[in-house]
């Protein structure tokens, strides 16, 4: 079984959430429930991601930043994060308090590790702060972790 991380930008437009939606549960779909997804549940692709592995009936790996992750999160995203949350098979939860970049990064380093490919749901711009979506690329790519760019063509965040 193929362990499939997600690393993406976040608050994504409605027409960029459909979009990315469509390109990510179709480069899932050729794995059917023969995978396992690791994503840490942030609302933009980590959550289109784990929503596409819950449907294609595979298991759902999460992890935690930080003890208060959540309360870091959207409002309107936390009933997202919740329902997904309570499909996850394994959950790990990192020693970190505060929802920051240096948590996230660290989030992102144990995702890479535990996973065999990483999904990149990136603009392919450099990260807006320590712990984006570029430096998790650029972990994964250093331990020659295979990644799949997502991105629809002429799109900007």
């Amino acid at each position: 079984m193929i362990r499939i991380g997600v690393t993406g930008h976040r608050a994504l437009t409605p027409r960029l959430h459909s979009t990315v939606t469509e390109m990510v549960s179709a480069h899932l779909k050729p794995y059917g429930c023969e995978m396992v997804g690791l994503s840490c549940l942030a609302d933009g692709a980590d959550a289109v991601f784990a929503e596409a592995v819950v449907e294609a009936g595979a298991p759902l790996e999460v992890i935690i930043p930080a003890t208060r992750y959540r309360e870091a999160l959207p409002e309107e995203h936390r009933p997202v994060y919740d329902r997904l949350l309570r499909r996850a098979v394994l959950v790990h939860e990192l020693p970190h308090t505060e929802s920051t970049s240096q948590a996230h990064m660290a989030a992102g380093r144990l995702l890479v590790r535990r996973c065999d490919q990483l999904v990149a749901v990136w603009d392919g711009l450099p990260a807006r702060g320590p712990g984006g979506t570029a430096d998790v690329v650029a972990y994964a790519r250093a331990l020659h972790r295979p990644v799949s760019v997502l991105w629809p063509q002429g799109a900007h965040r």
